[in-house]
C-alpha cells in the first residue's frame, strides 16, 4: 500500500506539473523528492499520533541511514555514480548539516513545536532556493494558462493524489501496528523496529526509484532523489509530525542512531569525492548490514 500510494501521488503530482508547465529539473527537485518521502511522513505521523515517538524517529533516521549506504550500495552495484559539483558542493554538505542540527535539537530527548517550525521554517527556505535557482537558469518556464488548462483533467489528477493520501495512510497504520507486534513477539525493541523494519519497508519508493534510474545510468538523478529524500525526511517529515505531536524520548540511543547517520552521511559523501564504483558500494552495502546486526544484537 505504501508502494503504490507513493507511486499513485509521484505519477498524478507529476502530471499535475505537466499541465502547469512546470519544468523537468524543478519537478525532480520538489514533487518527486516530497512525494517519495510520503510513507516516512505516513507512517511517522501515524506512529507519533499512537504515542510511539521512538518508532516515528527510528523510522526517520533510519531510512535515512538506509538511503546513503543500503540504496545508494546496491545503485552503485549496478552502475558506478558520478556526481554533480553542485551535489557535491551544496547537497551533500547542506544533508549532513541538517543532521547535526537534529542531533542538537534532540540532545534534550524532546522535539517540540518550536523544533517543528525551525524545521519547517528551513524548509520553506530550502524550496525557495530550490525555485530561485532553477528559475534563475531559466530552467523553469511555466506554459499552462487557464485557457488551456482543463478543468475535467485537473480533477482527474486530484482524484490520484487523494487515492495515493489514503493508501499511504492505510499502509502506515498497518505496517506501524505490525512492526510493534513483531517486536513485541520477538522481544525486540521498537527502537530497533523503527530503524530496521518500518524504515527499510518506507524506503521502497527510494529503492525501486534508484533501481531503475541506475539502469538507465542516471547518476545525478539518484543523487538528487536520495539526497532530496533525506533532507526532506528532516525538514518536512520530522517538522510535520513534531508540529502535530511532539515527541519525547530517551536521548542516549537517539544521540548513538544520530551519530550513526551523520557517519554514514558523511562516508557516502566522501566515496563519491572521485565517484562511487562497485567497490565502494560492496563497502557501503557492508557497513550497513554491519549495523543492522549490531542494533540486533545489542
Amino acid at each position: 500500500m505504501l508502494y503504490a500510494g507513493g507511486e499513485f501521488l509521484v505519477r498524478n503530482a507529476s502530471k499535475l506539473a505537466f499541465i502547469l508547465g512546470w519544468s523537468p529539473l524543478l519537478l525532480g527537485l520538489t514533487v518527486v523528492a516530497f512525494g517519495t518521502s510520503a510513507p516516512e511522513l505516513a507512517s511517522t505521523l501515524a506512529a507519533a499520533l499512537k504515542g510511539r515517538s521512538v518508532v516515528a524517529l527510528g523510522n526517520v533516521v533510519g531510512s535515512n541511514i538506509a538511503n546513503v549506504s543500503l540504496v545508494l550500495g546496491l545503485a552503485a552495484l549496478i552502475s558506478p555514480l558520478y556526481p554533480s559539483k553542485r551535489s557535491l558542493g551544496q547537497e551533500i554538505p547542506f544533508m549532513v548539516v541538517l543532521g547535526l542540527l537534529l542531533l542538537y535539537l534532540a540532545s534534550d530527548g524532546h522535539l517540540g513545536r518550536k523544533e517543528a517550525l525551525l524545521l519547517l521554517s528551513l524548509l520553506l527556505l530550502y524550496v525557495f532556493f530550490l525555485f530561485r535557482r532553477v528559475s534563475d537558469a531559466s530552467e523553469w518556464s511555466p506554459k499552462g494558462t487557464s485557457a488551456s488548462i482543463q478543468i475535467p483533467v485537473l480533477l482527474i489528477r486530484g482524484a490520484g493524489l487523494l487515492v495515493g493520501i489514503f493508501l499511504l495512510s492505510l499502509g502506515a497504520d498497518i505496517l506501524v501496528e505490525g512492526a510493534v507486534r513483531l517486536a513485541k513477539h520477538f522481544g525486540l525493541s521498537p527502537r530497533v523496529i523503527g530503524l530496521t523494519l518500518v524504515a527499510l519497508g518506507t524506503s521502497l519508493p527510494e529503492l525501486a526509484g534508484t533501481l531503475v534510474a541506475a539502469y538507465r545510468r542516471e547518476s545525478n538523478l539518484i543523487l538528487g532523489n536520495l539526497i532530496g529524500s533525506n533532507i526532506m525526511n528532516i525538514l518536512a517529515v520530522l517538522g510535520v509530525t513534531i508540529m502535530v505531536r511532539p515527541l519525547s524520548f530517551y536521548a542516549r540511543p537517539v544521540m548513538i542512531d544520530l551519530f550513526i547517520m551523520i557517519a554514514f552521511s558523511l562516508v557516502a559523501g566522501l566515496f563519491l569525492i572521485k565517484g562511487l564504483g562497485r567497490v565502494k558500494g560492496l563497502l557501503l552495502l557492508g557497513a550497513y548490514w554491519g549495523y543492522i546486526y549490531l542494533i540486533l544484537r545489542y
